[in-house]
């Protein structure tokens, strides 16, 4: 597969893209469970090394895949399996060229707001390769979208550094801490807003990246629990009952019995 996949990634930065959309869109597993997700990383790896060379073949390439006039595509089928890739590309490609940067942001911004969960998959793990490789740039757009952006926007925004791989500073750790902090105040403020789909999406969301962070950072995430725990809002007591659940947290058995009495 590498050696056919080479080749169509080479003809199509040499303008003749059809045959490498219709191989991504044969090999995408969809319609079903699951994307091929192995695929959509070797054709971003693929790109990424190719960008020094021929940027300007390679932004077409993406262009096209992320359906530039952005018009809406159907879930769970092979053109949606496409514009992954592409997204999934763009972060890859930034990473190691970054004159595409503000542009990338944007596109991921205008991403995240997608109602499919692939998509904004496919948005956490492009700027998950942007943070990594300059999380300078990355975190101050990320706490942005924290703290201004709509629902789906906040959604990303912790799914993307609620991941133990990007949490390897402590720059990063206190930013993803303080992003949790902001989106909980955010969500408390907007119980109205509570049978809004983009609002349970969130919430769901919160549901577990709570207690990666606090996994990373036991004594300011669980002070963080405990400070949410004393709002008496119904749907924060549902996220930090569902944090409470997880495995990763099941060490820290007295700051967890701490919280649940909080909640009763």
């Amino acid at each position: 597969m590498h050696d056919t996949l080479f080749s169509l990634v080479e003809r199509a930065l040499t303008g003749n893209q059809r045959p490498l959309e219709f191989y991504l869109r044969d090999q995408s597993r969809l319609p079903g469970p699951r994307p091929n997700m192995e695929l959509a990383n070797d054709v971003s790896n693929l790109l990424a090394v190719s960008v020094s060379r021929c940027p300007d073949n390679v932004h077409s390439l993406l262009t096209y895949f992320v359906n530039g006039d952005r018009k809406r595509i159907a879930s769970n089928t092979p053109s949606e399996f496409v514009m992954l890739c592409g997204i999934m590309a763009f972060g890859t490609c930034t990473a190691v060229y970054s004159l595409w940067l503000p542009e990338t942001l944007n596109l991921l911004d205008h991403y995240a707001c997608s109602p499919y969960g692939r998509i904004r998959e496919g948005v956490e793990i492009a700027f998950r390769c942007l943070l990594e490789a300059g999380p300078q740039d990355i975190l101050p757009h990320l706490m942005e979208l924290a703290a201004d952006g709509n629902y789906l926007q906040q959604r990303v925004a912790v799914a993307t550094v609620s991941e133990p791989v990007v949490l390897y500073t402590p720059d990063i750790l206190r930013a993803a801490l303080e992003m949790q902090r902001v989106v909980l105040e955010r969500l408390h403020q907007a119980s109205a807003d509570s049978k809004k789909e983009a609002f349970r999406q969130l919430r769901r969301t919160l549901g577990y990246t709570l207690s990666v962070i606090t996994a990373a950072a036991p004594d300011e995430g669980f002070a963080l629990m405990k400070q949410c725990a004393s709002w008496n809002d119904s749907n924060i007591t549902w996220i930090l009952r569902e944090n409470l659940k997880k495995k990763r947290l099941a060490k820290f058995t007295s700051h967890t019995e701490e919280v649940a009495r909080l909640l009763t």
